[in-house]
């Protein structure tokens, strides 16, 4: 992947970080994890990140590239990047050398979509990988790791659904993500490791890829095109990207232990997030077609657990996220290209190199 790099190695000690926690993210360079990393640089822990800047076979690598940069440049300047996949021996490495005392576990394939287009190889990061991350927390004496796993993990559920529901996944995706809530649990009864599973739905916001649902509502009405809607009466529980990573990190740095939805709690039609991504851009039309097969029909979660549990409070109501995620797409650089000179791209240092295998 075309990120600029260093060659230079960097001093371990950081601005960010005199007191604070240090915190391993893997996926951290994606549009969860960077949000994540802000926030907790911000708190003044001390965050390294692990990514390996993958495509996953089905994303625009110029699309990839220009967002890798843009969330890179959000990032403190210390900030360390160890650019290696999970499952490759340089992972151990960056735990010998680091040492975290609390892991976020964000690297995945991110959807369905992705995991149909690479079945063996998403099974191997979503299983395999984690277990790698697993060891490796029991090895190195990790205090507590969060696993990002997915709403999708309910199959089809209706509003106010609780933690406690019964699972039914349904796609190789949701499949995976629950089976990695069980071996997180089994590594905290067999290892007494500290864990939080976190359950998003319907992320969104700036420095996503342009191929998820209300990217494609919103860059198709700013186009005058047709938004094609799949299901009149299908709804998503649409959370704001910011919303969600803090409700990561108060789940992680609390004292809790358990499996929390993180999710603005408040279900949409899809048909309604169309008609408010035609209001924004002023134009574009809407064609309603039968739901799609391999998608559930979803709700709203229940999130009173994590408000009690951390305070988790979801600032950004679906009206005020669509118009700041469509003010971003309408100056973004890759949608927009204009003849200007091209802003320099941040360099962050990556610590090690990944081995063969």
């Amino acid at each position: 992947m075309p990120v600029q790099k260093s060659s230079q190695k960097s001093s371990r000690k950081s601005k960010t970080t005199p007191k604070g926690k240090r915190i391993l993210i893997t996926g951290g360079l994606g549009l969860i994890g960077h949000n994540v990393v802000v926030q907790l640089q911000k708190k003044k822990h001390h965050v390294e990140i692990v990514d390996v800047l993958t495509t996953y076979g089905s994303t625009n690598r110029d699309e990839l590239e220009y967002l890798y940069n843009e969330r890179i440049a959000k990032l403190h300047p210390d900030s360390i990047l160890h650019q290696v996949d999970i499952n490759n021996l340089a992972f151990d490495d960056v735990f010998a050398n680091f040492k975290p005392e609390i892991v976020i576990h964000l690297a995945s394939f991110p959807r369905e979509k992705a995991v149909k287009a690479n079945p063996i190889e998403a099974a191997y990061t979503m299983c395999q990988g984690l277990t790698r991350v697993l060891e490796n927390c029991k090895t190195y004496g990790v205090q507590k790791i969060l696993y990002a796993s997915s709403s999708m993990v309910y199959g089809n559920f209706e509003d106010d659904v609780a933690e406690d529901a019964v699972l039914n996944p349904q796609g190789a995706y949701a499949v995976w993500k629950a089976a990695g809530e069980n071996l997180v649990k089994e590594y905290h009864r067999a290892h007494g490791l500290d864990y939080v599973i976190i359950r998003p739905s319907a992320v969104y916001g700036p420095l996503d890829i342009g191929d998820r649902v209300i990217a494609k509502f919103l860059l198709t009405a700013m186009k005058d095109g047709t938004l094609n809607v799949n299901g009149a009466n299908e709804k998503l529980d649409f959370t704001y990207v910011e919303d969600c990573a803090a409700g990561m990190v108060a789940a992680v740095l609390s004292k809790h232990t358990g499996t929390y939805n993180i999710t603005k709690s408040h279900s949409c039609t899809l048909k309604e997030a169309a008609e408010l991504a035609v209001k924004l851009a002023g134009k574009g039309k809407i064609n309603v077609r039968d739901k799609d097969a391999d998608f559930p029909s979803r709700g709203a979660l229940d999130i009173s657990r994590a408000k009690k549990d951390f305070g988790y409070a979801p600032k950004v109501d679906i009206a005020e996220g669509f118009e700041i995620y469509y003010k971003w797409l309408s100056t973004s650089e890759y949608w927009n290209p204009k003849p200007v000179e091209p802003k320099p791209k941040r360099v962050i240092t990556r610590k090690y190199k990944p081995k063969k295998q």
